[in-house]
């Protein structure tokens, strides 16, 4: 069975877009096909202070993945991109990729390290302004 899967995907260190359209090409390859892409956004840093901006952009896979099996995946195109420290305890900071789950199908996950939906999505426009660009009922 093919399930929608919405990730949010960000760069603020080194070639931006290339990052983001890297980890895009990767989602599609390990996840499942990108069915919908949102364009690129540039934002400030959000959490956090520094002078690096965002390029922020989201997209749905089309997979057949547990959300515990996409987690992983994620996390393992983060650390192959460079990502070397997660967010731990609010602190954010500098990366050179983030992907995060937002939504899967209509499921609800709330486990200690993987919540979706996504618990602060609505509250940051930039993942809120690409999502609304994919989504089909927003």
């Amino acid at each position: 069975m093919l399930h929608h899967v919405y990730f949010s995907i960000g760069s603020n260190i080194g070639n931006r877009k290339r990052l983001v359209r890297e980890a895009i090409a990767l989602l599609n390859e390990r996840v499942g096909e990108v069915e919908r892409q949102s364009s690129l956004l540039e934002t400030e840093p959000w959490g956090f202070t520094s002078p690096n901006k965002f390029i922020n952009a989201c997209v749905c896979c089309l997979t057949t993945q547990t959300p515990r099996q996409l987690l992983a995946i994620t996390q393992n195109i983060e650390r192959e991109m460079g990502r070397t420290m997660k967010t731990t305890d609010g602190q954010y900071h500098d990366r050179v990729i983030d992907i995060d789950i937002l939504l899967y199908d209509d499921l609800s996950v709330d486990e200690p390290d993987l919540v979706i939906p996504h618990p602060r999505m609505q509250e940051r426009e930039f993942v809120m302004v690409p999502l609304r660009e994919i989504l089909d009922n927003v």
